[in-house]
């Protein structure tokens, strides 16, 4: 959420200005210099860069794992089992922001191959991931990356998508 307000933010003042300085331009400049992006370091200097040659603008965060929803159907609330013989209910926001009821509520989601990871404010992880013609999410210990070992693997079904 925070990448996509960032940027839109930063595109919209890009916009903004492109449109300001061609406004108060006087003199005519070739188009390939007035179709770019200047960017301004917190040196001092200025790089610029043809609109042309740009293909995608990103940012990055302090946040480990980026958030990409790009896969809509993880999106909405899932049934999932606990690895101990009960279930809860996981919900995948389209802000990459996640919430459970168990445990500590909060976590934030992003999209992995074929997979929806989940990392939670309590150290835990979950992936939600199609196996064969079924849902299943994995549960991984705080501490433990989602290349390790899963400690338990449960059942998963989409209750609500959005």
């Amino acid at each position: 959420m925070l990448k996509t307000t960032l940027f839109l933010s930063v595109l919209a003042a890009l916009t903004l200005l492109t449109a300001a300085g061609n406004a108060e331009k006087k003199t005519t400049t070739a188009k390939s210099s007035q179709d770019s992006v200047v960017i301004t370091f917190k040196d001092g200097h200025s790089q610029s860069y043809p609109l042309g040659e740009v293909a995608r603008i990103e940012f990055e965060s302090s946040n480990a794992e980026p958030v990409n929803t790009s896969s809509g159907h993880f999106l909405g609330r899932w049934k999932v089992g606990d690895g101990i013989g009960g279930t809860f209910y996981i919900t995948l926001k389209r802000d990459g922001h996640a919430y459970k009821t168990i445990g500590n509520e909060h976590g934030s989601w992003t999209v992995v191959g074929e997979e929806a990871r989940i990392t939670w404010e309590d150290g835990w992880r979950d992936t939600i991931r199609k196996t064969g013609n079924r849902y299943e999410k994995a549960a991984y210990h705080p501490g433990k990356t989602f290349s390790d070992t899963p400690d338990h693997i449960a059942d998963a079904s989409s209750t609500d998508p959005i």
